[in-house]
């Protein structure tokens, strides 16, 4: 059995991201982007008055009393307005408009007071605003050919606002992993489909698909193969041309557990066998056919612990993203025994208490066949191979699950 960390970095090692693709702007969010994004226009693309009010000269303010201006026109915003504000002039100015020749200053229109007179109506405006009063400069924000987002971000809601902002109508940016997922074993079907008294129903087959979605990923989904080599072999080609095959069960040591007796001499080469951690100690790690492959264990929570721990950095890799976990720390519950010669996840809740912390509370029972428990559940308290007895109050290493929206 080989440590978590080393089976990870076999794994990473057989991850290449994958190509690119151009999508239309409003496809691109929690896409990858492939390439610098340079904006295309300077943003504003002038002074533009930040408040509705007065533009006017900050040298007719100067004063210590009031000054009474002439009003030249309005300049609205999206709007050209071709006069020049002079000296003792102002124009009515609306929040966005391009300011006008010769003024650098706004007053907002709260501060105003406006006279009609038979000469044109003028405003009487207090003193001290200074130049840029209220002005957003042109280029405040960017400037064209500024790189506003780098190759390798994962695009937020933001991003695709600061996109569009920098003009960009098309993306480019790393297409979709294509993950086949491939469920073994007789004893499982397809959820809806008649169910023999020895038989269950497979969850790691959609499980699987849908956090291989929220991973940004597209999921193959290969049907279920039965225990038969023959069978294995020929639902397997159907990952050629993957990114990644997910097999699950199968990579047991029983007479039925197939999928490396059935498939080496076929294509598959391994690096990896067994693991030592728990539940999941059954994973094997290495390539079928060019493809990297990842087998995970049969029993549903055994997949989707080992699916948080390597499938989504597996994916991650994939889109040229840095994989990442939330690691943290809290306070036992609970009295935890010592551990083994594996190391140990184990389902717990985890609430946050006053002082901003949180405290973790493992799970009495913690049996891989055992789904509910992991719905249940916040996190995965860890424990090191042979780590010694734990007490209520201690400090222990977790793992997060990612939010709901987050696939997990």
């Amino acid at each position: 059995m080989v440590p978590v960390e080393t089976a990870m970095r076999h794994l990473l090692a057989l991850i290449e991201p994958v190509g690119q693709e151009l999508v239309p702007l409003s496809q691109g969010f929690g896409r990858v982007l492939a390439a610098d994004l340079a904006a295309l226009r300077t943003q504003p693309p002038f002074d533009a008055s930040a408040m509705d009010g007065y533009a006017c000269r900050a040298a007719d303010l100067a004063g210590p009393d009031s000054a009474c201006l002439k009003i030249i026109g309005a300049v609205h915003a999206g709007e050209d307005f071709t006069g020049t504000v002079g000296l003792g002039e102002a124009a009515r100015i609306f929040t966005g408009a391009p300011m006008p020749e010769g003024a650098d200053c706004v007053v907002i229109q709260e501060s105003a007071l406006i006279e009609a007179g038979t000469e044109g109506d003028t405003v009487t405006l207090p003193p001290g605003s200074a130049q840029g009063t209220h002005v957003i400069p042109a280029g405040q924000d960017f400037r064209e050919g500024d790189i506003g987002l780098r190759a390798g971000k994962l695009l937020s809601v933001r991003d695709i606002g600061l996109a569009a902002a920098m003009n960009h109508p098309w993306l480019t940016v790393r297409r979709r992993p294509r993950v086949a997922i491939l469920p073994t074993g007789n004893e499982v079907v397809m959820p809806g489909a008649p169910a023999g008294r020895s038989q269950i129903v497979s969850s790691n087959g959609s499980a699987l698909a849908a956090f291989v979605t929220a991973l940004g990923g597209e999921p193959m989904l290969l049907g279920i193969a039965r225990d038969d080599s023959a069978a294995l072999r020929e639902a397997a080609l159907n990952a050629v041309g993957a990114d990644l095959l997910i097999t699950t069960g199968g990579a047991s040591v029983g007479e039925h557990d197939l999928v490396e007796s059935a498939l080496t001499g076929h294509g598959l080469t391994l690096e990896v066998r067994k693991i030592a951690m728990r539940p999941g100690k059954p994973v094997m790690i290495g390539r079928y056919r060019g493809v990297p492959m990842l087998g995970l264990p049969g029993h549903p929570v055994s997949t989707l612990v080992c699916a948080l721990l390597f499938m989504k950095p597996a994916v991650e890799r994939l889109q040229g993203l840095e994989p990442r976990q939330d690691y943290g720390t809290a306070r036992l519950t609970a009295r935890l025994q010592a551990g083994d010669s594996r190391q140990a996840y184990l389902r717990a809740g985890l609430e946050q208490t006053s002082d901003g912390g949180f405290e973790a509370t493992p799970f009495s029972r913690q049996s891989s066949a055992m789904l509910g428990l992991l719905a249940e559940a916040h996190c995965l308290v860890i424990r090191p191979p042979f780590a010694p007895a734990a007490e209520a109050g201690e400090h222990v290493p977790i793992l997060r699950f990612p939010p709901a929206q987050g696939g997990y």
